[in-house]
């Protein structure tokens, strides 16, 4: 497994080198442009220039096809395995002695972890590339004009490409709200530009998707770069497929440790889900009770059925990485695998034996494009 990871880095550096392929019209890729400077809205900014990104009415049938990001995820991000609501495994000590290396999260075997310790400069520099032309595909295309699944997927992926991109270029770094460019926060900064617009990834999250999808379902795909955040798929965000995405990454999400935890009567839940109330949660327990009950299940569902008040309290700020965004060892080198990354894999590895000797295996059937009599023509929208 560990000797496994370094090789597929290197397909995912060849994958990355080329444009999202598009069903119609192909697009020639773009020559590569020197970063933009981050700057932040002035105070004075006037909010239309976000309209341009609502959705049209009318509808252009393209598809975009993102299977090169796929490729990528596959290759660097590490699925942790379902939820336990348990103690984390414990990993050895280091060289003989009882130092821990790398995560000290109790989330830290929840979600799914990025190896950004494996990334080497030529990884990065086509994860940059790939971010451009995603802002290409939109300047060709006409975003707003496409089914509003395939709208969604665009900038989800968007948004994930540009942090995954930031966040790499600035690891090893413990906290990614820490980031800043050109002394703007990482989540502030308007690094990307769709159709002439600089957007930061809080407005492409904000002023973009919460402004126009009513759907809470929509935030768990976004990713922070923390664990106490929502997590990388291993699948990039699909318009034919993104409405079940969401709603698995809400169910890992919903049923872990970082989602909600019960205190004696009160269920406290992830701070997130009062940062994005406003857009989904206006009458907050009331609204955010019937928005998790359609996730809970087993214990969860017992918790939230017997707690009675909700509070907004579980974080955890620290970067979703195999290394816990620090270099552990002296003669560490990025591009391999470093002893935090390998102290995580190995508690991974543990938890797994544990979920196969006391989880019965799960099995489900997934049905797409598949019409029934009476089905809506939008039936598998997100709204």
């Amino acid at each position: 497994m560990l000797r496994m990871i370094v090789p597929m880095l290197a397909l995912a550096a060849a994958a990355l080198g080329a444009p999202p392929a598009l069903a119609q019209p192909a697009l020639a890729q773009p020559a590569l442009a020197p970063p933009q400077e981050a700057r932040s809205a002035p105070a004075s900014e006037g909010e239309d220039r976000f309209d341009t990104f609502d959705p049209k009415a009318e509808r252009r049938e393209h598809r975009i096809d993102y299977s090169v990001w796929t490729e990528a995820l596959r290759a660097f991000v590490i699925d942790m395995g379902p939820p336990l609501r348990k103690m984390p495994f414990a990993g050895a000590g280091t060289l003989g002695t009882n130092i821990r290396v790398g995560h000290n999260s109790i989330y830290r075997l929840d979600g799914a972890m990025v190896g950004f310790s494996l990334m080497d400069v030529e990884v990065m520099a086509n994860i940059g590339q790939y971010r451009r032309d995603l802002e290409k595909v939109a300047d060709e295309l006409d975003i707003q004009s496409l089914p509003r699944n395939e709208q969604l997927a665009y900038w989800l992926n968007l948004h994930n490409v540009a942090m995954i991109e930031q966040v790499a270029a600035n690891w090893p770094e413990r906290q990614p709200r820490e980031i800043e460019l050109d002394g703007v926060p990482l989540d502030e900064a308007r690094f990307i530009t769709v159709e002439g617009v600089a957007l930061s990834p809080r407005d492409i999250r904000e002023r973009i998707v919460f402004a126009n999808w009513k759907s809470p379902e929509v935030f768990y795909g976004f990713w922070r770069g923390e664990i106490g955040g929502p997590a990388m798929q291993r699948t990039a965000f699909d318009g034919r497929t993104v409405g079940q995405q969401l709603a698995d990454a809400a169910g890992e999400f919903v049923n872990s440790r970082r989602g909600t935890e019960k205190r004696g009567r009160t269920l406290h839940v992830s701070e997130y889900y009062a940062e994005i109330a406003r857009y989904f949660f206006p009458d907050f327990e009331p609204d955010l009770r019937a928005h998790l009950a359609e996730y809970v299940e087993g214990e969860v569902a017992d918790m939230l059925a017997r707690s009675e008040r909700i509070e907004p309290s579980l974080y955890e700020h620290d970067i979703a990485d195999l290394a816990g965004g620090r270099r552990n060892g002296a003669f560490f080198a990025k591009g391999r695998l470093d002893p935090g990354a390998a102290a995580l894999l190995e508690q991974r590895a543990q938890k797994l034996r544990y979920v196969r000797r006391k989880m019965p295996p799960e099995g489900r059937i997934f049905f797409s494009n598949i019409d029934l009599p009476g089905d809506l023509d939008n039936k598998s929208e997100v709204e």
